[in-house]
This record gives C-alpha cells, sequence and structure tokens, in this order.
C-alpha cells in the first residue's frame, strides 16, 4: 500500500515508535560501508540511548544541538536521538568551510557539538568557545528518561542555506513540516513498506534528509545510506542492497552517463525511477539518461524551506514532461508577479508556495521571515518560471541570476540547456559578465568529458545555431569543475570574479 490521503500528524517520535511496536524486525537502514543494520526496534532503541545521554549531558529540550557528520549508522542514530529527545537537530554543512561553520555556530545558539574522530577537525578549525564536544561513538547511555511530550509543531530541525549571496540564513521546520516533506515525497512517487531508496546525498541536506530519510519513514519503508556518492560503486550498491529508487543531482546524472559502469538486468528490474532534484535538469541530459539505463527519470524541485520536494513529475503512466520540474503534489504552487499577485498559465513569474511542508520561519530573522512570505501567505521560491495550462511548472532561473543584455532578459538556463546538447559537455553554467556596450553579456564556464576534442569556439558556434548570436556566450570558459556552494549547487555568480 502507497501513501496516499492527508498529511502525517504527530512527531517523528511518533512515527519510530510505532514501526518499532508493529514491525519491530524489519531492517529499517543498511549501510554501504558495511556497518549492521538497523531495525525499527533498534532505531528505536539506539535513538532514545542517544536522547538519554545529551540530556545526561545537560542538554535541554527544545536547544538546539550541532552535528559534524559524514552519513552513516552514527549519523542515523544522532539524527533520530535528537528528534526522539525534543532536540533541535543541526546538522552543519562539512564543505561550508570554517567561516561559515563559526557564524552558523555562534548562530544557532548551541551549546553541545557531536563530532567523531574524522569530523572534529572541522569543528576545531571554527574556532568556537564554550562548547561541550561529544564524541557520536560515546552516545551509547541509558535510555531517555521520561519527559513533558513535545508535539508535532514544535522545532525539529534548523539547517543553513547554502548562503551563495551573503551570510546563511538557518531555516526552522517542525516535527509537522519535516514529516509532511516525506509525505510529498512519498504521495509523489507512491512508495510503500517494500520500497528501498540510495540514500548518496548527504543527510545535512535537506534533499538527502526529507526526500530520502523522512520519505520512507512516512512509507514505512527502508534506507541504504551511502557516505558519499561514487560513480564507480553506484550501480554496485544499487544491486548488492535491493534499491527500488534513489535520489539524485543533475551534476550525478551527468556522472553516471558519462562513466562507463553499467547497471545489470537485475538493477534495472528492481529499480522503479529515479528523481533529480537540486537544480534544473537539462533536457538533452534527461533524454540521454533514460536511453542509455532505461530507468524512468523524474525531475522535482524543493528547497530547504520547503522541506524539500515542491514540485514533482508523476510516475508513468501519469504525464511527464520533460524540461518541467513538475507539478504540485502536496502542496500549492503559484507563479506570482513583483506585487505578489499569482499570475495565469504561460506568464513568466516568481515561483511561489504554499502547504504543510514550509518552513516555521527563518531563526532570528524576523525581517527575512516576512519579506519570504507574501500578504497571502505564498512562500517566495527566488526562481523565476512559468506554469502551463496543466499545472506543470518550467523553471527558467534564479531572479538574482537573470542577466540582462541590452535590455533584454536571458535565463541561463536556456545557454546551459544548448550547452547540455553538445556531447562533449558534462556541465554547464551561463552567467553574466559587465559590458559597456550592452550592460551585460553572457558568458558560461563548462566542464568537459575526459576524451572531448571540443573548442571553446567550436561551442559558442553550437550555441549561436540554437539562440542566435545574441543570447550565445561571447566566451567559453573550460574548467576542471565548477564552483559549488555547501550543497552542491552550482554558483553562478562567483564565475564572473573568479575568471
Amino acid at each position: 500500500m502507497t501513501v496516499g490521503g492527508d498529511p502525517p500528524s504527530g512527531t517523528i517520535r511518533d512515527w519510530v515508535e510505532r514501526y518499532a511496536h508493529q514491525t519491530p524486525d524489519k531492517v529499517s537502514h543498511l549501510f554501504a560501508d558495511g556497518s549492521p543494520d538497523l531495525t525499527w526496534s533498534g532505531l528505536l532503541q539506539g535513538a532514545e540511548a542517544v536522547a538519554g545521554s545529551l540530556t545526561a549531558a545537560g542538554a535541554t529540550r527544545g536547544e538546539s544541538v550541532v552535528t559534524f557528520l559524514h552519513n552513516g549508522r552514527a549519523a542515523i542514530l544522532v539524527l533520530f536521538g535528537l528528534f526522539l529527545g525534543g532536540f533541535r537537530a543541526t546538522p552543519l554543512n562539512l564543505a561550508a568551510g570554517a567561516d561559515a561553520h563559526r557564524h552558523t555556530l555562534r548562530h544557532s545558539g548551541a551549546r553541545i557539538a557531536i563530532v567523531d574522530h574524522e569530523t572534529r577537525p572541522y569543528f576545531d578549525e571554527a574556532d568556537a568557545d564554550g562548547f561541550t564536544v561529544i564524541d557520536a561513538d560515546e552516545l551509547a547511555g541509558a535510555p531517555l528518561p521520561c519527559q513533558e511530550p513535545f508535539s508535532a509543531d514544535d522545532e525539529a530541525l534548523l539547517m543553513y542555506t547554502s548562503g551563495t549571496t551573503g551570510r546563511p540564513k538557518g531555516v526552522l521546520h517542525s516535527h509537522r513540516s519535516l514529516l509532511a516533506g516525506g509525505w510529498t515525497t512519498a504521495c509523489a512517487h507512491q512508495l510503500g513498506p517494500d520500497d528501498r531508496g540510495l540514500c548518496v546525498l548527504p543527510h545535512y541536506h535537506i534533499n538527502g534528509l526529507c526526500v530520502t530519510l523522512m520519505g520512507p519513514l512516512v512509507s514505512g519503508g527502508s534506507v541504504i545510506v551511502c557516505r558519499r556518492f561514487s560513480v564507480s560503486r553506484f550501480w554496485d550498491d544499487c544491486h548488492m542492497y535491493g534499491a527500488t529508487w534513489f535520489s539524485c543531482v543533475p551534476t550525478i546524472v551527468s556522472r553516471l552517463l558519462h562513466h562507463d559502469s553499467e547497471p545489470n538486468g537485475e538493477v534495472l528490474r528492481r529499480l522503479r525511477f529515479a528523481r533529480s532534484a537540486s537544480s534544473a535538469l537539462p533536457p538533452d541530459v534527461h533524454r540521454a539518461f533514460e536511453k542509455r539505463f532505461a530507468i524512468v527519470l523524474i525531475e522535482t524541485m524543493g528547497l530547504t524551506e520547503t522541506a524539500a520536494q515542491i514540485l514533482a513529475n508523476p510516475l508513468p503512466p501519469g504525464k511527464r514532461k520533460v524540461g518541467s520540474s513538475g507539478k504540485a503534489i502536496g502542496n500549492e504552487a503559484a507563479i506570482i508577479d513583483g506585487a505578489g499577485h499569482v499570475l495565469g498559465p504561460g506568464q513568466t513569474g516568481e515561483i511561489a508556495v504554499k502547504g504543510p511542508n514550509v518552513m516555521l520561519g527563518y531563526l532570528n530573522d524576523g525581517d527575512a521571515t516576512r519579506d519570504t512570505f507574501t500578504k497571502d501567505g505564498w512562500l517566495k521560491t527566488g526562481d523565476i518560471g512559468s506554469m502551463d495550462n496543466d499545472g506543470y511548472v518550467h523553471v527558467t532561473g534564479r531572479l538574482k541570476e537573470l542577466i540582462i543584455k541590452g535590455g533584454e532578459n536571458i535565463a541561463p538556463r536556456e545557454v546551459d540547456d544548448a550547452l547540455h546538447a553538445h556531447p562533449d559537455v558534462i556541465e554547464a553554467a551561463a552567467f553574466a559578465r559587465h559590458c559597456p556596450d550592452y550592460g551585460q553579456r553572457v558568458e558560461a564556464a563548462v566542464c568537459l568529458a575526459k576524451d572531448a576534442t571540443v573548442t571553446p569556439d567550436e561551442l559558442i558556434a553550437h550555441c549561436r545555431a540554437r539562440l542566435g548570436a545574441f543570447r550565445a556566450p561571447d566566451r567559453i570558459h573550460v574548467l576542471a569543475d565548477l564552483p559549488r556552494g555547501p550543497s552542491g549547487k552550482v554558483q553562478r555568480i562567483r564565475l564572473a570574479g573568479m575568471l
């Protein structure tokens, strides 16, 4: 039976306890590093031990507890221990760097940090004072003592945005909104208790946490937890641990497409679908992936502020539209103008969302919270797009990344898509460069396949044939890798300053 109906009620603790009592010996989490599996009863017992140890160490209900942990068994037990104990889980992005860590440690108001022997240096580099530092491997104390219950509306997660245009903002989610984030995923992809997701995205990213951890929690399925994405091990992990679906980002789709490893027949028979999120999936990459691997690839869209998914294409036999991030499932989506008015089909504006998965707000930033919502309660995503007559949203870029050349708006995605249509291009990112004649001109950075022979001038000619000379890049830079933020997204706004 798959998930449907109304958004889930209760707390994350309620859901873990339910499975621990109903199916105690069923596996909830498997680990690609060879660590022992967790059953639902084992997850409950281990998480309660973590919560009890934190209480003994002086943690109080509702306060932030920061974690510096890679994906793995310890991270799952710590994360659920924080949820079950009524603490505010604050997983910090290990890729964010010392300056960002220093800011988030101070901003979160936390007093306790959980590390392990490998990640302790990340905390030490932040040079934070006044913290109680606990080794994750030592959190195996007494079960959680009896305390006052907490509610679905209590804060459960503090997750920081990537901070591409300034200081990272702390996004607050309740138990209710996190479960709703898992529910929108489970509804869109018809997840059931027999499904097993492959988690290659970090749990300190909203996609990894809400899609691949909360989705199976709501549906009663299981999760294969990988430390990180490995292009050489990916299909082997799908085979060895029995994945029926996986969630990834366009970069991973492209890396798999340009690698020589192949899924075997058993993997292809078992996998029901793959999903792509985090940024727009180029249509040519989408089609090439499905043609090569014969795996249904579902394009979606989500944000930290919405506990991940807000849009998704339906599974077959539902109608999928290549080039669209899909339609709202479990929440509402609209295109709005600068005044917050809802626009009609085909009109371009800012993508906005309402629903049970929307954040409580930004920590200690009432102005930013107010600015993010319209007077009618729509959360503004900062993404530009349009909605067609069927309710499918077509994303064209970010408001802050729009290229304005000679007064004409050029969406970076249309240039990206043109470049991705060339078989030698693995990744591409168009960006604006100041120009005295037009105000801004179009440039782009690309990563090429290892055996690529195409030149930048040939790529420019390729774009001109598709876009016309005015919208095509004036210059193309070939890089070994594109600059990324802590969430793994390409940071276009950094390109002009570094090239």
